[in-house]
Formats: C-alpha cells, sequence, structure tokens
C-alpha cells in the first residue's frame, strides 16, 4: 500500500527525494513482515511439509537435498513457535520456583514466582514479574519480596486485600490469604493498563501526530498533541494549535467520565463537543478522529 505524502513547495529537491526515500524504505520494510508472516503460514501447512517429506524421501541419503532439510528444520521451528505463543495466551499467569541466592534468606531462600503475560497489538510484551516468600516463622503465609510491575498498579493495595499477613494471637478476625484472586486482580489491572496506555497512541495515530510528513493547512487549528496526563494514563491531556489545552479522563475500563477544555475565554465546549460527541468511550473517539 502506497504512503500518501503531504509536502510543502519549499521544500527543495533533496528534501523530496529523501521524503520519497524514507516512504519506500518504509513500504520495505512493511513488504519484508508480510513476506515472513506468509512464509511462516506457509512452511507450517500440513500440505507444505507433507511435500517436503515426500520431495526428502524419494532421494537418497546421500543426494538428499540439503535445502529440504533446512525447510524441515524452519518448519519445527516455526511449530515450536506457535505451540509457545498458544501457550503463553492461554496460560497468562504460570508459577514458577526461585532459589534466592543469599544464605540469609528467609524460609532457606524458597521463593515462588508469578509470570504474568500481556498483549497489545497482537504482540507480546515484556512478561510483568511478582516473587513471593514466606518470611513469617510457623506460616504458610506468603509476603510480596520482588515485583516488576509499574508504579502506576495498586499492587500494594491489591496484595492487603488478598494477601493480609497473618493476625495476631489475640486477634479474633483472622483473614485467609487468597493467591489465585490475588493474580488475577493484578493481571485485570496490568491488562487494563496497557489497554490505556495503547488508546493514546491509537488518539495520536487517528490525530496524525505519528506521521512525520503530515502537516496542517494554513490557518486550519488542529490538535496538535495527546499524552497521557498521569502514570495510570486515565487522563489524557489534549493541545490545540491555537493555545487550547483539553482533559480528557477515562475510566478503569476505557468509559469517557468527563472532559474540560479550557481556552482563552474559559472552559470551551464547543471544542469538547467537537471531540468526543456522543462517545461514550475512548475507543469512539479514535474512530471520530480517522473520520476527520
Amino acid at each position: 500500500m502506497a504512503t500518501e505524502e503531504i509536502q510543502s513547495p519549499e521544500l527543495s529537491v533533496a528534501d523530496q527525494l529523501d521524503n520519497e526515500i524514507a516512504n519506500l524504505r518504509v513500504q520495505v520494510d512493511s513488504i519484508k513482515r508480510e513476506l515472513k508472516l506468509q512464509t511462516a503460514t506457509l512452511i507450517t501447512s500440513e500440505s507444505t511439509r507433507q511435500i517436503i517429506q515426500d520431495d526428502s524421501g524419494r532421494k537418497s541419503r546421500q543426494t538428499r537435498s540439503s535445502r529440504s532439510q533446512e525447510l524441515l528444520a524452519k518448519a519445527d521451528e516455526q511449530n515450536a513457535h506457535k505451540q509457545q505463543c498458544l501457550y503463553r495466551a492461554c496460560a497468562s499467569i504460570t508459577t514458577f520456583k526461585v532459589s534466592d541466592p543469599d544464605p540469609n534468606a528467609v524460609d532457606g531462600g524458597n521463593v515462588l514466582g508469578l509470570r504474568f503475560e500481556v498483549m497489545s497489538k497482537s504482540r507480546f510484551l515484556r512478561p510483568y514479574y511478582v516473587m513471593l516468600n514466606r518470611p513469617y516463622p510457623n506460616s504458610r503465609y506468603l509476603r510480596i519480596h520482588r515485583h516488576t510491575v509499574p508504579q502506576s498498579i495498586p499492587l500494594s493495595g491489591i496484595a492487603a486485600r488478598y494477601l493480609p499477613p497473618p493476625a495476631a494471637k489475640d486477634d479474633v478476625d483472622v483473614k485467609k490469604q487468597d493467591l489465585t484472586t490475588f493474580a488475577r486482580t493484578l493481571r485485570r489491572e496490568l491488562v487494563r493498563h496497557q489497554n490505556r496506555s495503547a488508546v493514546i497512541g491509537d488518539l495520536r495515530k487517528s490525530a496524525g501526530l505519528e506521521s512525520k510528513d503530515a502537516k496542517a493547512k494554513e490557518g486550519e487549528v488542529s490538535v496538535v498533541d495527546i499524552s497521557a496526563a498521569d502514570a495510570q494514563a486515565k487522563q489524557i491531556r489534549v493541545e490545540w494549535s491555537d493555545g487550547r489545552s483539553g482533559r480528557l479522563v477515562i475510566d478503569d475500563d476505557g468509559d469517557i467520565v468527563k472532559m474540560v477544555v479550557q481556552g482563552e475565554n474559559g472552559q470551551d465546549r464547543e471544542a469538547v463537543r467537537q471531540l468526543i460527541g456522543g462517545s461514550a468511550r475512548i475507543e469512539e473517539v479514535t474512530k471520530r478522529l480517522e473520520s476527520t
């Protein structure tokens, strides 16, 4: 698919050639990715594998095609990759054991690890990890030892609710730990956070902010920046070329809570209406920006 390019008449011939070369490189990278995807799809199909095996079997061991062996090896590698992806997609939370090398570690250095898989735009992100140990004497209660969870995730609050410390001897209210609910709640928060962060990127793309070649028409008021205004990505900052700025607030699941736009004369409700209209979710705002 050819990339449309908006060029200014002031651009020199050298600048135009540089832009054309950059566009061609983008197209080449896209074609390479598509070729790699189609090759992986063909080589793992049962009919293709049978053809390669039949061709290899008709030849003697001395004259067997090295190319056929290479294709079979790549097919096995791709099948293993597909199996791994299927496992990561179905088993989004997995556990494993770790041994703490510290000689003074609690519980003999035994650590329980939780691995959380999160996907975004059909790609697996780097997994998040939570390490748990048992520091309480004569108790099997767990406590968070180490983790790679972003600071914007309320991990301490989730742990306080589902992994409370053991009660004192004279405490009548004994709270049990629920590791399963803790893991599910934490992964839900991780997915929500990633989805909110990803939708901000979609908004920028729909507004044309990710395109280096796109330029606003002379005299046209346009959105010049869309970014997260807080660590949790629940507040989105929107800025216009005429100096107006707005704040779009969404909840955990991407539902629009409210939006306020501030201009020279105070609140600009017309700008709010033009941007979100009757949208109830942030994804609907993305579609509105694409259509404008």
